[in-house]
């Protein structure tokens, strides 16, 4: 019996090293660690005006508030959509591979990615997402001159994708894979599109279009009110791809209380006024997009 208990203990201990050497000496942990550490490391990528990449935006506003509250010094650790899960997780994963615990190492970087990210379902395999703090969905934009015309909305999203999904066919789509403007996440295989993988800044996808790389396009809510702007009569909305989503912040899973301490944060940001000041500076069309999301009594959090 102390021979199989020697055993399991040693097949435990060498499934778990792996994991433990990732993080070990680069500063990672919960928020015990953040606060002797005495900084707070916000992984982010420029997208949107979640990180504009001028030292501000939604993302950099929000999580520089948290800093202050922990006590610790606020640091910005610019990534890329490729690695940024890497940097956090220590593990080299994607919407292919989401094990943990085989993955190849890699160095931890950041404590926590605020970004812009989706709450996918790949990524809430390998990360803990913070509460839903921004709304999301995937549209089918096009070049103005497309002969590719909008759809009349119904009562029904499903019926509303399946109806822009019928105009794929033959035409050329653009998307950016491991990302949520993956053409993958939602079977666009299917539609015989001829899909077109740009492995490029989400920024990047609409001047893309414009410039011809494609007839169509996949793109976010965040990023399309801002290339509407940018770009006066230069595109157009088809309809949506997928339903509704939602964004979140994400942390390891061996950071649970450093997560929970976020979530207390930005329930009293939505309580005292902050996060409203935030959507009004970087987001103002987003409460016309969505406004069951932006009108929950007091976000639920009574």
């Amino acid at each position: 019996m102390r021979i199989e208990r020697t055993l399991v203990a040693a097949l435990i201990a060498a499934l778990v090293a792996p994991a433990a050497a990732a993080g070990a000496d680069d500063g990672g942990g919960d928020l015990d660690a953040v606060r002797q550490r005495g900084v707070l490391r916000h992984l982010g990528i420029p997208y949107a005006n979640f990180v504009t990449g001028g030292g501000d935006g939604f993302d950099v506003e929000l999580v520089r508030g948290f800093a202050k509250r922990l006590g610790v010094r606020y640091e910005y650790v610019q990534s890329d959509w490729p690695s940024v899960l890497a940097d956090l997780t220590g593990r080299r994963v994607s919407s292919t591979s989401t094990d943990l615990v085989h993955a190849a190492l890699a160095p931890v970087r950041g404590d926590l990615v605020a970004t812009g990210m989706t709450q996918l379902p790949w990524r809430e395999r390998v990360v803990a997402f913070s509460e839903p703090y921004f709304p999301t969905q995937v549209w089918l934009m096009a070049r103005a001159d497309s002969a590719v015309r909008p759809i009349r909305p119904g009562a029904m999203v499903e019926d509303d994708i399946a109806a822009v999904k019928a105009l794929l066919a033959g035409r050329k789509l653009l998307g950016v894979p491991s990302t949520c403007l993956d053409p993958s996440l939602y079977r666009l295989q299917d539609t015989r599109a001829k899909l077109v993988l740009k492995n490029v800044k989400l920024d990047e996808v609409a001047p893309a279009l414009i410039e011809g790389g494609g007839e169509l396009a996949l793109l976010d809510v965040a990023d399309a009110m801002i290339a509407l702007q940018k770009w006066p009569g230069a595109l157009k909305v088809i309809g949506p791809l997928s339903p509704r989503q939602e964004m979140g912040v994400a942390f390891r899973r061996g950071a649970p209380a450093l997560k929970a301490s976020f979530d207390a944060y930005l329930a009293a940001a939505r309580r005292d006024g902050t996060y409203d000041r935030l959507v009004k500076a970087y987001f103002p069309e987003a409460p016309t997009f969505f406004p069951e999301f932006f009108r929950r009594a007091l976000w639920d959090l009574q």
